[in-house]
């Protein structure tokens, strides 16, 4: 195991606060992670995938920003 994986794990058993944080923060970066692999399987730029669902560029953008930036939904 990681010392980092070892900080988080101790981390999480002292601050309850802390691990739903991590906890739901990882999820939402998992989902992030999974769009941007279906959408660029699927072959869509970020504007083709709002288009159809009839959204607008920058509400995808945003959802980037929170489901996992470093990924670029």
């Amino acid at each position: 195991m990681s010392d980092l994986r070892k900080y988080i794990r101790d981390r999480k058993k002292k601050d309850k606060a802390f691990a739903k944080g991590f906890d739901e923060g990882y999820e939402q970066f998992k989902i992030g992670v999974m769009l941007r692999q279906a959408r660029e399987a699927a072959g869509l730029t970020q504007e083709e995938l709002a288009r159809r669902l009839k959204t607008k560029k920058t509400a995808v953008s945003r959802k980037k920003k929170k489901w996992g930036q470093v990924y670029n939904v």
